[in-house]
């Protein structure tokens, strides 16, 4: 009989140097019996929400960190009871006909395992943390006394110490708040809303950062300030935007452009039937006609590289979308979108837009960009001075479409107007180059056979 040992699993570093991710739900729990590269866990680190593989076939025996926990790169979450004395990670794991091969996935650990079974849960038993990994000839025991405290922990309100330390603050009872986190989790926010509510007085609504409830004749007041933790994509987008404006001598140019054909086009592509089904806006064709006049100026699809003291041509253009999400602003990228075609653009598009919003973005998806678009028009803005991407040379905003009064055929009509903004690093490229570039997007926006001129 092979020998059962503790194995721990350290967080990893889920790309690109990041130092901590915030566990968002645990797939497991302890006792569960779990098959290599099973989801174990959902993260959210800087950059997106990951899903977590298990590196090894067992039974969890301990996670060590609870939902709502930051936890730094390398420090222990979870540990596992695997079969076998040679310590691999596919030990205690499938028979050997059903033999694994490591294989670098999403976060470079874990192995592909060749064959399907469905995990096995048992019943659910605790164990004390494991801060050391041990090995063990026969099945961890607790006393009834540890079986009976961890259980009682376990059936505890879910929530973070921070929370739960906010809570005795105020002086609020865990066990009525409702959580609304993942899982169940309960977060600042509800313990907030709960005083909010009206629940307790004033002074302790006020001290939660939440607005007290107002009774007849008081004439209670909002708190003066709410402070929020700066964390996730605020604090590595404050990060990248400081660097990026300190470091890159940013230059910017403007250019309005009458698009009533380009918005003529668009709406006969929609009616058409080769684009049924297709979700085209005007972001689809202003990035179309960026790829295009990129050909003819591709120092706009460049990197400094300042460690090596060069520039870095690229040939291939991943472009990357500004994002607004619940998470805030994220800019993932369309891999060698200058390949595609109109179609797969418009498809890669609603995927990317569809995939950010939901918070389910790669990190690979958010690295490796060379050059982007931010869309302010949908906010209803024309113009503005958009900050580089980390890495790129150029960015493009969009205005809005607006119907304004413009010189048309030596007379005044009603056409519809746009406003292009393009940001470029003055390192990278000259004010002729830019000009130029910026010069071509508008032509061919305002008439886009020019395209038959340019390709």
């Amino acid at each position: 009989m092979s020998a059962a040992m503790i194995k721990e699993f350290r967080l990893p570093d889920l790309g690109e140097g990041l130092t901590e991710s915030e566990i968002l739900s645990w797939k497991v729990a302890v006792g569960d019996t779990v098959a290599l590269n099973q989801v174990i866990a959902e993260v959210e680190t800087a950059k997106a929400v990951v899903e977590l593989p298990s590196p090894f076939a067992g039974v969890i025996t301990a996670l060590h960190e609870q939902p709502g926990t930051v936890v730094e790169v390398g420090k222990p979450i979870v540990s596992f009871e695997v079969a076998g004395d040679d310590g691999g990670p596919g030990a205690g794991g499938p028979a050997p006909a059903e033999t694994a091969r490591r294989e670098p996935n999403l976060v470079g650990y874990g192995a592909v395992v060749e064959g399907s079974g469905r995990p096995v849960r048992r019943a659910r038993t605790f164990a004390a943390p494991v801060v050391e990994a041990a090995e063990s000839t026969a099945p961890i025991v607790e006393p009834a006394e540890t079986r009976a405290a961890l259980t009682t922990a376990a059936e505890r309100p879910r929530s973070t110490p921070p929370v739960r330390k906010l809570a005795k603050d105020l002086g609020v009872e865990l066990a009525a708040v409702t959580g609304t986190g993942a899982g169940g989790l309960i977060t600042r926010d509800d313990v907030r809303n709960f005083v909010g509510g009206g629940d307790l007085p004033a002074a302790a609504q006020a001290l939660a950062g939440a607005e007290p409830a107002v009774s007849a004749g008081t004439g209670a007041q909002a708190p003066r300030e709410v402070r929020t933790p700066i964390k996730g994509v605020r604090k590595l987008t404050a990060a990248a935007m400081v660097s990026s404006a300190f470091t890159a001598p940013h230059a910017t140019e403007f250019l309005t452009v009458d698009v009533t054909p380009t918005m003529e086009l668009l709406a006969r592509l929609k009616a058409s039937r080769a684009f049924e089904g297709l979700k085209l806006t005007p972001l689809t064709l202003v990035a179309k006609a960026l790829l295009i006049a990129l050909r003819r100026q591709p120092t706009l699809n460049t990197r400094w590289d300042e460690a090596n003291q060069e520039i870095v041509q690229f040939n291939y253009v991943n472009l990357g979308i500004a994002a607004a999400t619940p998470r805030g602003l994220t800019v993932p990228n369309i891999k060698d979108a200058d390949r595609m075609s109109l179609t797969e653009l418009s498809t890669a598009l609603t995927s990317l837009t569809e995939t950010a919003r939901a918070g389910k973005t790669s990190p690979a998806e958010l690295s490796g960009g060379t050059i982007s678009i931010t869309n302010i028009g949908v906010f209803g803005i024309d113009a503005g001075t958009p900050i580089l991407n980390p890495g790129e040379a150029a960015i493009l905003a969009m205005g809005a479409v607006r119907n304004m009064p413009w010189e048309y055929k030596n007379e005044v009509a009603l056409r519809q107007v746009m406003t292009l903004s393009l940001s470029f690093d003055h390192r990278l490229v000259d004010g002729e180059q830019g000009s130029r570039f910026l010069a071509d997007i508008g032509a061919i926006l305002a008439d886009p056979g020019m395209v038959l001129a340019m390709v």
